[in-house]
């Protein structure tokens, strides 16, 4: 895979890398500005436990009307200065396309009318599930589950969507593989050879289904690839640097995107999102501590260094004490995107608070050290060197496990006993990939002849 160049990141010192502020800041929806200074929240919602179908479908169709509504009204009672609503479907809305447009236009419908009558500024972003792996071995380019993305990306402009995000899994079904056996070649051929074949083939439509239907492509997310390890290293199930290590080795499979022609803000629970800021320029959402309803995390706080917008991730429309849920997540994150913006309008403020993010996570676990800016700048300007997605996987496993090594010998990070014997593992497996892409995908095929993939699905003959 040849069609990548090398560049050089677009921020290139720590002083230019803070929260709320990107090089290439976007407008978008009712007056929201993204990157210019302010950091606004991105609040998301979903059912509660329901099986979607046309017997309960008036039944989503109020919970959504509810949240929106819930939502809306508190941040105009909160005086937020803009308001990022990220609507994830569910399968079956995305398989349905006309469901998941009818759920977008009650969004919408709710949104330009609070924007009307309140002065909310706010944007709709519409996030389709990639419903591709509902068959085995996946099929990426073809057939039901590809036409009804695709229909869907089609309308959503129509529907009232602002932005197009999506939470692609190509690659996926054999990095999990790699994941499980704790084996980096496998989990390497999957995120740098398949994924960015199959990143390359779907932004381009998305891209151009966006340029059609005057929607903004914003990005994507390794959440598939990344945040599966993450949740497997809390759970204790494969160690902690190598859920570091994945975190790395998604950037260049994440660029893609942007290379073809996404804006931003990336997607929240892509936590390669400084990597893009620096590399790119572009906006970024991030989620940390606002989305422990979501899944827990060993980054609540360094998280939040850098991002434009700030998510909860998700939760599900239940009632609490105070109020529904997804109004009780739109609070918290209205208050910590107010404090961000208070202290950046100090001198030196945004500066102080994002390092005060940073060293409160950074020295207890890897997965938080990869997040550190210093560390994503460096790390950031070694792989957009390499000119291939493939490349720049290699570099970024190589040159995180020897960041990780450098920390751990001057005690900046804490990594068990039993955990540096596995590094010295990865070291040894990193440093003999090939530099040659067609000899290593060559190797992985012949190792992988039985595996669940289909690789003219990927391009590969």
């Amino acid at each position: 895979m040849s069609d990548a160049l090398s560049v050089a990141p677009v921020i290139r010192s720590l002083d230019e890398f803070v929260y709320g502020r990107a090089p290439k800041p976007i407008t978008c929806g009712h007056g929201v500005v993204i990157g210019d200074g302010t950091v606004i929240p991105e609040v998301n919602f979903t059912l509660p436990a329901t099986d979607v179908n046309p017997d309960t479908w008036d039944f989503v169709r109020a919970q959504y009307t509810e949240m929106i509504e819930g939502v809306c009204k508190r941040a105009v009672e909160l005086n937020v200065p803009g308001l990022l609503v990220e609507f994830e479907t569910l399968p079956p809305m995305t398989v349905n396309p006309e469901w998941g447009a009818e759920i977008t236009a009650i969004l919408a419908e709710t949104m330009a009318r609070y924007h009307e009558r309140h002065g909310l500024r706010s944007a709709l972003r519409l996030t389709p599930n990639d419903t591709r792996d509902h068959v085995r071995p996946p099929v990426m380019r073809s057939g039901m589950y590809w036409e009804g993305m695709v229909r869907l990306f089609r309308i959503a402009g129509s529907s009232g969507a602002h932005l197009l995000a999506i939470e692609s899994t190509g690659g996926k079904e054999i990095h999990d593989e790699g994941l499980m056996n704790a084996d980096l070649e496998t989990m390497v051929f999957g995120i740098g050879v398949l994924a960015p074949r199959d990143m390359r083939f779907l932004w381009t439509e998305i891209v151009a289904a966006c340029r059609d239907t005057n929607v903004l492509p914003s990005g994507d997310t390794a959440c598939g690839f990344a945040n599966t390890a993450m949740v497997l290293a809390e759970q204790r199930m494969i160690p902690r640097v190598l859920a570091a290590v994945a975190r790395v080795a998604a950037v260049p499979r994440s660029l893609v995107a942007y290379e073809v022609g996404a804006v931003g803000p990336s997607k929240d629970c892509a936590y390669e999102g400084p990597y893009m800021k620096a590399i790119m320029g572009v906006p970024i959402s991030m989620e940390g501590r606002s989305a422990a309803c979501a899944h827990l995390s060993p980054v609540g706080n360094i998280a939040q260094a850098v991002c434009d917008c700030w998510s909860n991730e998700s939760v599900q429309n239940v009632r609490l004490l105070s109020a529904n849920a997804p109004t009780v997540s739109l609070e918290q994150l209205a208050y910590d995107c107010r404090l961000m913006n208070v202290a950046a309008s100090t001198s030196n403020g945004a500066s102080q608070m994002r390092d005060w993010l940073t060293e409160s996570d950074a020295g207890l676990d890897p997965q938080a050290f990869v997040l550190r800016p210093d560390v994503a700048l460096r790390l950031s300007a070694t792989i957009a060197a390499e000119p291939t997605p493939y490349l720049r996987t290699r570099k970024a496993v190589q040159a995180t496990l020897q960041e990780l090594a450098d920390a751990a010998a001057k005690h900046e990070v804490r990594i068990a006993d039993n955990e540096v014997r596995w590094m010295d593992r990865f070291r040894r497996v990193a440093d003999g990939l090939p530099e040659n892409e067609e000899e290593f995908v060559a190797n992985m095929r012949t190792r992988l002849t039985d595996a669940p993939y289909l690789p003219q699905e990927y391009g590969l003959a």
